[in-house]
């Protein structure tokens, strides 16, 4: 039997977006592959994924379950690798109200951008200093740094990322073992049709270019860099002017951007 030669890395949310991005990263920079989404699109990621010469492997499992992140990493696990970097990126969002949308829309971000998370960091981590080596990118967002009306739970939960990725930057700094958080703006992938958004001005501006998002979370995980905001010129002077505004001020322009029918007129 073959051992195989290129690292593992290991992707979640890799259907498409983001997530698909970083793995056409990974591949194209001698990677092996293990993907995960929990959508039917992720076959056909993981064919074009292999295009690039990398071994892929995709396991469908709904990490917003106990049960489909135990499902992951044992599938991490049946490999016999180890894992030299994964990406953290599965998330989903909700806009409107918080009165007015489904306490099961809440629930739903909180276990797949948060609960599902620290399961698997958890595991990941522990693995990874056991060795002593490896590479985590956590997708935080430059939602972290503002209050996100009509999307509060979601920037709430990424709010929690940026604060625990920082959190292990600091536990692990005397190991051979980085976090980076990925922190993009508005990007354009299916995520403001999925958090029915569309009809906001958030979800009808000009957005960032998954790709470049990428290519830049990429290099500023393998540099081993605490954080990196990715995406426009546009995007990382937004998160710089987060840095000196008010929250006060800072939640009444996402109001703006954010508010249920705000891109109709």
């Amino acid at each position: 039997m073959t051992t195989p030669t290129r690292p593992l890395a290991v992707v979640t949310g890799a259907s498409s977006g983001i997530g698909y991005e970083l793995a056409r990263q990974f591949a194209e920079h001698g990677f092996d592959l293990l993907i995960n989404a929990e959508d039917g699109d992720l076959a056909t990621a993981a064919e074009s994924l292999r295009a690039d010469g990398a071994v892929v492997t995709d396991v469908h499992a709904d990490l917003r379950t106990r049960h489909g992140v135990e499902t992951l990493w044992s599938a991490i696990t049946a490999t016999g690798r180890p894992v030299a970097a994964v990406a953290l990126n599965a998330g989903v969002g909700r806009g409107g109200a918080f009165v007015d949308t489904d306490l099961s829309d809440e629930l739903e971000i909180i276990d797949l951008n948060i609960t599902a998370t620290v399961r698997l960091a958890k595991h990941v981590l522990r693995d990874m200093t056991a060795r002593d080596e490896g590479r985590v990118l956590i997708t935080s967002s430059i939602a972290a740094t503002m209050p996100g009306p009509f999307q509060a739970v979601y920037n709430a939960s990424k709010s929690f990322l940026q604060s625990f990725a920082q959190a292990l930057q600091n536990e692990l700094k005397d190991t051979g073992v980085t976090v980076t958080a990925l922190m993009p703006g508005p990007t354009e992938t299916d995520f403001f049709r999925r958090a029915d958004m569309t009809d906001t001005k958030l979800g009808r501006q000009d957005k960032d270019d998954p790709a470049q998002v990428a290519r830049q979370g990429f290099e500023a995980l393998m540099a081993g860099k605490d954080r990196v905001t990715a995406g426009s010129l546009r995007t990382r002077a937004q998160a710089a002017a987060n840095k000196v505004l008010p929250d006060s001020a800072k939640a009444q322009m996402h109001r703006t951007m954010a508010r249920p029918g705000s891109g109709d007129g």
